[in-house]
């Protein structure tokens, strides 16, 4: 058994890469606003190391606000064909501008350009609209490397607890739980 949660993350990881048709770092994101109210959806894990979980929004998205309100969240993975999850949960904060500004580089110009255009989670009146804006930002930053808008930027969630739960026969589930202490880990298991 591994003692290190991090390095178990990333052999469950290697092999959903492997075995996923799609998306493997799909992870599904609960966050909550200060009152308490819920919601979740799924993003995509840009990077993770001993330091946590990372991926990318605009700011003044939902998920953005609710996070600047309550800088707390859950992620949870499920593979499917590997029959496999696993839940992190933790506090959250931003990552350095510095490697904001290398992701944003890295997506592809559309991407790029989108970032600009959209007001994500904002209403928007007609899809026109936003493919008209999507159209003045490619005018706009034509010929020349598209920077990263000052709204959009990366969070880093930094686990305190990970779960791994592995599919069993009749529901006889194995869940094996580490939770932070200091700057190790406690390891235990919970009943399926």
């Amino acid at each position: 058994m591994a003692d290190d949660p991090h390095a178990l993350f990333e052999t469950w990881m290697a092999e959903a890469r492997l075995s996923e048709p799609n998306d493997s770092n799909a992870m599904a994101l609960a966050t909550s606003d200060a009152s308490g109210q819920p919601s979740v959806r799924m993003v995509l894990l840009k990077g993770h190391d001993a330091r946590g979980f990372v991926f990318y929004t605009n700011l003044d998205s939902r998920k953005g606000g609710e996070l600047a309100g309550n800088p707390h969240a859950a992620l949870l993975f499920h593979w499917k064909s590997l029959r496999r999850q696993v839940r992190i949960e933790g506090p959250v904060g931003p990552v350095a501008a510095e490697e904001a500004d290398a992701y944003f580089a890295s997506r592809s110009r559309d991407s790029q350009l989108g970032a600009w255009a959209s007001d994500q989670s904002r209403p928007l009146d007609d899809r026109g609209t936003f493919e008209a804006r999507y159209e003045q930002m490619r005018l706009r930053f034509e010929g020349q490397d598209v920077p990263r808008p000052p709204r959009w930027s990366g969070f880093r969630v930094v686990p305190v607890r990970i779960e791994f739960w592995n599919d069993r026969a009749h529901r006889l589930h194995e869940r094996r739980l580490f939770t932070r202490k200091g700057d190790g880990w406690i390891e235990g298991l919970l009943y399926p």
